[in-house]
């Protein structure tokens, strides 16, 4: 199955979902919840997503989006690629973290 998303209407809503690798339960520590959190919300203030209903689970995230200013494809590559790097960044930095690899 591919990876990528196929967004046919820049103007469309829609659903996405995605996990961490390997299903991790990354997303039960509030450190790594809150910076998903904050960057949609700064895609929300800064990129022109529209959120209209979200879940975030343990190990995914499930989001039902428009985009205003972007492509869908664009802006979620973006927040996707921006939120994981700071997440492995602050898992690297936490001395608690007991599961770093």
């Amino acid at each position: 199955m591919s990876r990528n998303y196929k967004f046919h209407n820049p103007e469309g809503l829609y659903f996405v979902s995605f996990a961490t690798v390997f299903w991790i339960d990354v997303f039960v520590r509030r450190i790594y919840l809150e910076c998903l959190v904050n960057n949609l919300n700064y895609c929300v203030e800064k990129k022109g997503m529209e959120i209209y209903s979200w879940c975030i689970m343990p190990s995914h995230v499930h989001l039902v989006f428009k985009s205003n200013i972007q492509k869908p494809e664009e802006l979620l590559r973006d927040f996707k690629s921006y939120t994981s790097k700071e997440i492995i960044s602050l898992i690297s930095d936490n001395i608690q973290e007991s599961r770093k690899e």
